[in-house]
């Protein structure tokens, strides 16, 4: 496509949102609701039940390297497959609409790789569950992400943004409580957990799938599979700015999720908490609260002030609060700089995605935002992979935990980096991003 059809194309897509009738609150909760499962399911599984139950199978020492393995393997397909069945629910024509029948599909197969996850017991069926749900999981993911842009008006996105956030961060709360408590820090042994991830999902995906009201396809309409697959072509010289946020979004989350997935195990290891599921949960669970907070108002925020400048907020918060974690030395201290690097967590989390709505062609919005998921799980894939370096570290100079301690400098020097690819944003037009 040409540049001045490209724009063509974007302007009437723009124009059709701002048209758009301005949603009531239920209908924003209906549109919403499937984070609820989506989120409880992988903040239960990759910070709490994973690390715990694969305790069951492999050496002490090479903990942190085995669960960064699993995980990175299962990133990687995430990574890959999202943005793919966004981008084919952009073009697929059916009487249900245009998002909701891979929605339905890859939720069904949910189902059937949390079972194997359950009671399969053994690595092997570990890693065939894990990287299952992986599979199955984002083929729903990727067509969800389009929902938001395509029912919700433009003047309504960073609101919508952050009902989209509040669910996902009450879930991660509710998982950080109950997950850990769940979960019998002996045996380790996840059934009782695991039922009520299935419920939980089974109910909020219902609650989606059947509340939102899509546009049926026309009766001479019929999905174009030449045409479809045409939509995964990407233009890289286009939309410099959505690049420069996908790179931006990663080099922030990277530092993140390293501290996220091995908190168990530095729980274990350097604060040498009792119960290491329980408490790896309860300070998730404080973070949160923050994060819930700063996400609630962040949506308001950007939306005022712009999501730009609000995102430059949050960068400085978050690397404030990873440092002072590194200078806790109990639990205590540990949930209150959790509690700051919460807060700017959420607000990021927020003007992220009211920006990358506001940025991307609303005509191809699933495969755009589909496509944040290089950032999102291509850094949790590479967060994964400083487990091995963590074990060596650990090992070459014991009892110092010269590993743990690297983890978190380098989490904040990945936050405030991110700031130089924030400023490579340029402002559109209509106001969406400054």
């Amino acid at each position: 496509m040409h540049h001045e059809e490209h724009r063509e194309t974007f302007a009437l897509a723009s124009q059709r949102r701002i048209r758009m009738k301005k949603l009531p609150i239920p209908q924003l909760l209906v549109l919403n609701a499937y984070w609820v499962g989506l989120s409880f399911m992988w903040n239960s599984l990759h910070p709490i039940i994973l690390p715990a139950v694969l305790l069951n199978y492999v050496p002490d020492a090479k903990k942190n390297t085995y669960l960064g393995l699993l995980t990175f393997l299962g990133l990687i397909l995430a990574m890959v497959i999202q943005p793919l069945s966004g981008a084919l629910s952009d073009g697929w024509k059916s009487r249900f609409g245009r998002r909701r029948p891979l929605i339905v599909f890859g939720t069904l197969f949910d189902f059937v790789f949390l079972s194997i996850l359950a009671w399969g017991g053994g690595l092997v069926w570990l890693f065939v569950g894990y990287i299952g749900l992986q599979l199955s999981s984002n083929i729903a993911h990727g067509p969800l992400q389009g929902l938001l842009p395509d029912r919700v008006p433009k003047r309504q996105l960073g609101v919508a943004s952050s009902f989209k956030n509040f669910m996902d961060m009450l879930s991660l709360i509710i998982a950080s409580l109950l997950a850990g408590r769940l979960l019998d820090p002996v045996s380790r042994d996840p059934t009782t957990i695991m039922l009520v991830l299935i419920g939980l999902l089974a109910v909020s995906a219902s609650v989606t799938i059947f509340g939102v009201k899509e546009e049926p396809a026309r009766d001479d309409e019929r999905t174009d599979w030449n045409g479809l697959f045409g939509q995964f072509k990407i233009d890289f010289t286009q939309n410099e700015s959505y690049w420069w946020l996908i790179a931006e979004r990663a080099l922030f989350l990277l530092g993140i999720y390293g501290v996220q997935a091995f908190a168990q195990y530095y729980l274990q290891d350097v604060i040498r908490v009792p119960d290491p599921p329980k408490q790896t949960g309860d300070l998730l669970a404080a973070l949160t609260v923050a994060l819930v907070i700063l996400v609630l108002i962040g949506g308001w925020l950007s939306d005022k002030y712009g999501a730009k400048r609000i995102l430059s907020v949050a960068t400085y918060v978050s690397a404030a609060g990873i440092f002072l974690m590194l200078l806790a030395n109990d639990m205590r201290g540990l949930l209150i700089f959790g509690a700051v690097f919460g807060a700017g967590i959420g607000l990021f989390l927020t003007s992220n995605w009211a920006l990358a709505n506001s940025l991307a062609p609303e005509a191809e919005a699933g495969k755009y935002l589909g496509l944040t998921n290089l950032a999102t799980a291509g850094s949790g894939a590479l967060a994964r992979l400083e487990g091995p370096a963590l074990d060596w570290l650990n090992a070459a100079y014991p009892g110092a935990w010269i590993g743990y301690k690297g983890l978190f400098i380098f989490g904040g020097l990945c936050i405030l980096l991110s700031i130089l690819l924030l400023r490579k944003i340029e402002s559109n037009s209509d106001g969406g991003v400054r």
